[in-house]
């Protein structure tokens, strides 16, 4: 069964085909991709393949990943979770995204915050990871501010609209 976790102003919840024109609405949005290194989502079925395969992840036991919804209406304002899962080390990535008219609320604090406390008591993680571009001020200050230590910087890691991008590698540890 699949987790729902709350926070105060926040549903954690499964992602499904229903939320798959808000998914693309989100990653298909300069703005959100700008630091993400990811190539912009464009039809509502590669979206519903990829709702198919985060149940699939999850099954697999290798990632997890909720849609962010706002207890003040209905509808994913985000996704966050866990990729690169592996149970026999007790290690994941967290990655997370919201929609721009969202940021600056102290949303992603408060999910991150959440995943982090599931990862750690449900999941028995003993390290979350997060590999962060060096230019995502937001991010980056939002890690530190959670307790996650800089680990150093990967050198051309990442690619966004086939530039080369460095990235921070951070790690939180139980």
């Amino acid at each position: 069964m699949f987790p729902k976790l709350e926070t105060e102003r926040l549903i954690l919840r499964e992602l499904t085909v229903d939320d798959a024109q808000d998914i693309l609405n989100c990653f298909s949005n300069p703005d959100v991709l700008r630091y993400y290194g990811q190539k912009p989502l464009t039809s509502l079925d590669q979206v519903k393949n990829i709702v198919v395969n985060f149940a699939n992840n999850y099954n697999e036991k290798r990632g997890i990943k909720w849609g962010i919804e706002s207890k003040e209406k209905e509808g994913i304002i985000g996704t966050i979770g866990f990729h690169d899962w592996s149970s026999e080390h007790k290690r994941a990535e967290i990655g997370y995204a919201l929609f721009p008219e969202n940021w600056g609320k102290g949303l992603a604090t408060e999910a991150v915050l959440e995943v982090i406390s599931y990862g750690f008591k449900e999941l028995n993680l003993k390290r979350i990871g997060a590999i962060v571009f060096v230019e995502n001020k937001a991010s980056n200050e939002l890690l530190i501010k959670l307790g996650f230590e800089k680990e150093g910087v990967l050198k051309n890691y990442m690619y966004q609209n086939d530039v080369p991008f460095d990235t921070n590698v951070y790690s939180l540890l139980k």
